[in-house]
């Protein structure tokens, strides 16, 4: 990026909005609406997401920067009466990161920044209080000394606790100045212990330090996981602010909070929150003290708390939405630093969407905006049941719901390490910091015996839908020795299973059974959205799912072989069958009548086996079409090569050397295995598969075409709608498709005669390969529709095989950033989209009235399905259970587009 001289980098809070959140990040975009909104904010400024992309790709700060934040810091130094850093009576700030979407806990802030040998007994002075001045300057060492010049923070965590057990107190609230002074010695020390340097004593030294750490936080390992899990751009960079200080450590009537407009658990209108007296924010979200609940705070000081309230209230109707709020009280004195739009669980999403257009502040549309397929499928997860026998070990606050299964382990490498074995694990600690995110990510859920609803293990368990426990003060959690001890004296060693419920807060030894969860009921039809007694999630569940059904363009259908997957599929909103995987049908017993036809060695032998699978096809149809009846069905004929269907090589190899050497018979396992090396191929994926078989073996593709014909004929004699459309899998070229079609054609017409049932049955093709895609056009002339098969299309495209490639080097693709997710979880816009596009418009100007779906598992994920109707599918195809997932997106998808239009 080329520095333009004309570019502003540096803006005071009342220069900006919540507008440019691009520029200023979200705090610092934030803090100016605040500000504009006349509420008491801090003064300062804020430094842009620009100069940070600058410093970052060019290793510099921009030139005009150093000057512009000289004028910025000489203004605030007037607004507030006093110089950073002055002896007699300094003025203290705070340099905080700001991206423009919020990163809980994932870069870098430095509180305090001014402080210097000389500058605290000015500031001691000035407060008439000197404990509170060096409990200050403990803290910026100890945050500058980790956060700027890269020291351990645990060699400041023993020195403290040192500390306090030399004076056999238990908080750091118990130490006096005197104490608090050799903190601040030793701690100094460690810094030239560890750096070589002394501790900076030059204010604007320590604050363009503490500028610089924070743009580089924005590429610490722990915020390129973050930005990797929550997928956000890697290019955006952060905004760093930087905010005259107040002081909630000057006593027992100072502190600082947390706040939330709702409960951002469940959505519910309260008062929500977490207060700390005598403290500075850091203390509040790292867990470290144990906070009482923002209710308190009106016995302990009610004029700021009314001030509170008023506030909340004033910033929800502003932004109509859940804020999260961050406030400092100094000496009665309600300051505030932060707001934003308050990440919440999934639960809480659907019931505050719902509640905000009942109140009138939102429309339906919007409430669709705020709520996620992803979160949907949150809900979809299981929960204890109730009426299990349970051993209750603790309890904590419901942080983030759900029911986590899992061994107990302490540390992130070892949740990292266990997971990757396929074990599951439940994270527990002491409190959370934003080193443990890969160890978060790995757990089913975390644990910790510190903290509450706003601590780190909170706020990032919720934005990444995990099921978290905090606060669980009985448990007694020893990492060092790898182990947690109940109130009644148990201990819970790494490796022991444990069960956490993050909706009631309670903890359990062993594992909890899990029942369906009461959205999955509604959906499965057991729970009417209308009745009384109904959960008030699953009817805002119901109204924003009615909505999204109202709105969307996109049909959806399901994936499904069978009679009972079909009705499960239909009872989740499916409109149909997109995908009917024949091979399933061959399998189980019936593998016996494959092996005869690929043993075949006469067209009688062949002719043979195929008479004894279509009576068996067309049974499974006719139960498939009545389940479906009225609906769309698509059935793919046989993809799959015909060795899957044959005994595995080893072990038939075993089986025919044993029967050698005991001198048994064996003559149809040395059929067998010879097939098996006959038909053996080094990458059968692009092998004799789909089409080619049908081609290859005479009269396999007819006689599932007859079965099809049959079993539509048997349901309108029986006086139903089967709705059939027959797919050919793997076409590369429009010529195998009309062969094959032209011989489905001459199967139907016979059907058609011998039953007298007249049959209108679409016939069309999967686009799964690059080369369909290209010729789209051509092939449009002889198929009805396409279904693009996505996963085999994504395979083809990227030259790789997903069996193979997951398991080798997908991993370091997604840590490297070459992935930001895997190409089979969200599609590949950019090459396989973009076939995907072309093959659209090359379809519909051959046949403008050709049906477009897609049928591949990327049918049913969110970001997906708005390519799919972006790019204009008529429909798109996923598992059963990602129906509703799938329905709501394209809800929102259409909701998006008609917004971005009406712009």
């Amino acid at each position: 990026m080329s520095e333009n001289n004309d570019q502003k980098f540096v803006y005071d809070f009342t220069e900006g909005n919540r507008d440019l959140k691009d520029l200023l990040g979200g705090k610092g975009a934030n803090l100016a609406e605040m500000t504009n909104l006349g509420l008491p904010v801090p003064p300062g400024f804020t430094i842009t997401t620009e100069a940070c992309k600058v410093y970052l790709e060019s290793g510099s700060e921009p030139v005009a920067l150093r000057d512009e934040v000289t004028a910025h810091l000489d203004a605030l130094e007037q607004k507030m009466g006093k110089k950073l850093g002055q002896a007699d009576d300094p003025l203290l700030v705070s340099v905080r990161s700001g991206a423009k979407f919020s990163m809980p806990g994932m870069m870098d802030t430095v509180l305090n920044i001014g402080l210097s040998d000389e500058s605290v007994t000015g500031l001691a002075r000035q407060a008439d209080n000197e404990r509170f001045a060096w409990d200050s300057y403990r803290r910026l060492i100890q945050m500058f000394g980790k956060t700027v010049l890269g020291v351990d923070g645990e060699l400041f965590e023993d020195a403290l606790d040192e500390a306090k057990a030399a004076k056999k107190v238990a908080s750091d609230t118990d130490l006096d100045a005197a104490d608090l002074k050799k903190v601040v010695k030793q701690f100094k020390k460690i810094v030239k212990a560890e750096t070589g340097r002394d501790f900076p004593q030059d204010p604007r030294e320590q604050m363009d330090l503490a500028i610089e750490a924070v743009f580089n936080s924005w590429n610490t390992d722990r915020a390129k996981l973050y930005r990797r899990q929550e997928r956000i751009p890697g290019d955006l960079g952060t905004a760093v602010n930087v905010c005259s200080m107040v002081f909630g450590n000057l006593g027992p009537d100072s502190g600082t909070g947390v706040a939330f407009t709702r409960d951002p658990a469940s959505g519910h209108q309260g008062v929500y929150g977490d207060y700390l007296q005598n403290a500075q924010g850091e203390d509040v979200v790292a867990g470290i003290r144990n906070t009482v609940p923002l209710a308190e705070l009106e016995s302990i000081d009610k004029k700021s708390y009314d001030q509170l309230m008023q506030i909340m209230e004033t910033l929800e109707t502003h932004y109509k939405d859940l804020c999260d709020i961050e406030f400092t009280i100094e000496r009665g004195q309600l300051w505030m630093l932060q707001t934003r739009v308050g990440k919440r669980t999934a639960g809480a999403a659907f019931r505050i969407a719902t509640q905000l257009v009942d109140q009138g502040l939102i429309d339906e549309a919007e409430a669709l905006q705020r709520v996620t397929g992803a979160q949907l499928a949150q809900l979809m997860f299981p929960k204890f049941d109730e009426h299990a026998k349970v051993e209750q070990i603790g309890r904590g606050i419901a942080a983030s719901p759900g029911a986590a299964v899992g061994k107990a382990v302490f540390d992130s490498y070892t949740a990292v390490k266990w997971s990757r074995s396929g074990e599951k694990v439940i994270l527990i600690r002491r409190e959370t910091n934003p080193d443990d995110l890969d160890g978060m990510i790995a757990a089913e859920g975390i644990l910790t015996s510190r903290g509450g609803k706003t601590s780190h293990a909170a706020v990032v368990a919720r934005g990444m839908g995990k099921t978290c426990v905090c606060g669980a003060e009985e448990l007694e959690v020893d990492t060092k020795r790898r182990r947690m001890t109940t109130a009644s004296g148990a201990v819970i060693e790494e490796g022991d299973v444990v069960s956490i419920d993050g909706s009631t807060g309670k903890v359990y030894l062993g594992e909890v059974p899990v029942v369906p969860s009461p959205v999955v009921e509604y959906f499965e039809g057991r729970m009417h959205a209308g009745a009384d007694d109904a959960d008030e999630l699953v009817q805002a569940v119901h109204r924003i799912m009615a909505y999204a059904d109202r709105v969307r363009r996109l049909r959806v259908r399901a994936n499904a072989d069978n009679a009972e997957d079909a009705s499960r599929a239909r009872r989740f909103g499916a409109q149909g069958i997109g995908l009917c995987r024949t091979e399933h049908m061959f399998l189980g017993e019936r593998r016996q009548y494959v092996e005869r036809l690929i043993l075949a060695d006469t067209d009688a032998e062949r002719d043979d086996a195929l008479k004894a699978l279509l009576p068996l096809q067309k049974s499974d149809f006719v139960e498939l079409f009545e389940a479906m009846d009225g609906l769309p069905v698509t059935v793919r004929l046989l993809d799959p090569p015909l060795h899957e269907f044959l005994p595995d090589i080893t072990e038939l190899s075993v089986r025919v050397a044993l029967a050698e050497s005991r001198k048994e018979p064996h003559e149809n396992d040395l059929r067998l295995l010879q097939a098996v090396h006959r038909l053996h191929e080094q990458n059968p994926m692009l092998g004799l598969r789909g089409v080619r078989l049908g081609l290859v073996i005479p009269g396999l593709f007819t006689m599932q075409v007859r079965a099809i014909a049959e079993a539509a004929a048997q349901r309108i004699d029986a006086k139903g709608d089967p709705r059939v459309e027959i797919m050919i899998p793997l076409v590369g070229t429009v010529q195998e498709l009309e062969i094959v079609r032209e011989d489905a054609e001459q199967v139907i017409a016979e059907v058609q005669a011998e039953t007298g049932v007249e049959l209108k049955l679409a016939l069309g093709t999967m686009i799964e390969l690059p080369r369909a895609a290209v010729t789209a056009g051509q092939i449009a002339e002889a198929a009805e529709f396409f279904s693009f098969g996505t996963n085999d299309l994504t395979q083809t495209v990227w030259g790789f095989s997903r069996d193979d490639v997951e398991a080798s080097f997908f991993t370091a693709y997604l840590e490297k950033g070459i992935f930001g997710v895997s190409p089979f979880e969200t599609i590949d816009k950019d090459g396989v989209g973009a076939l995907v596009r072309s093959a659209v418009q090359a379809g519909r100007a051959t046949r403008p009235d050709i049906k477009l779906g897609v049928c591949g598992e990327h049918g049913g994920d969110p970001e997906s399905v708005h390519f799919f109707h972006e790019v204009g599918l008529d429909y798109v195809s996923c598992s059963p259970f990602r129906i509703p997932v799938a329905r709501l997106e394209a809800g929102r998808a259409a909701a998006e587009a008609k917004g971005s239009d009406s712009r």
